[in-house]
């Protein structure tokens, strides 16, 4: 048996902020219909989904702990094609209200990429294609 992984989920403290910033901002479409604790985005390749907080220890038997501040303990990666295109997109999300984390720039592993966060500290990198 080969092992897939299907689906990213977040578990959110504020369901309707966050689908709400990756609809507005990252421009991510979603059918949530406002009052389910879950959320799922479409999104070609893997599914991108959140669930409440609130409703995990009911969910899980037990309470989890979260991290505060800026999450590091993962990130998500979205690649935007071509280096210049790691600028456009790093300024047009900032403008639409994504925290920044770094500016573009070029890594010395031979991509461009930039680092924002959304609203509950989850980081996410813009990256390009590796160039030459």
């Amino acid at each position: 048996m080969k092992l897939t992984f299907n689906m990213i989920g977040l578990f959110v403290k504020d369901l309707s902020k966050m689908v709400s910033f990756y609809s507005e901002v990252m421009g991510l479409e979603t059918e949530w219909d406002k009052n389910a604790p879950y959320a799922e985005f479409k999104h070609e390749g893997i599914r991108f989904s959140m669930y409440e907080r609130a409703k995990l220890p009911e969910l899980l038997g037990q309470a989890p702990s979260f991290p505060e501040g800026i999450n590091g303990t993962f990130e998500l990666a979205i690649n935007v094609g071509r280096p210049d295109n790691v600028d456009t997109t790093h300024e047009r999300f900032i403008a639409a209200g994504a925290q920044p984390i770094y500016a573009p720039r070029n890594e010395p592993w031979g991509l461009r990429s930039s680092m924002i966060a959304d609203p509950e500290g989850n980081l996410i990198e813009i990256a390009s294609d590796f160039f030459q």
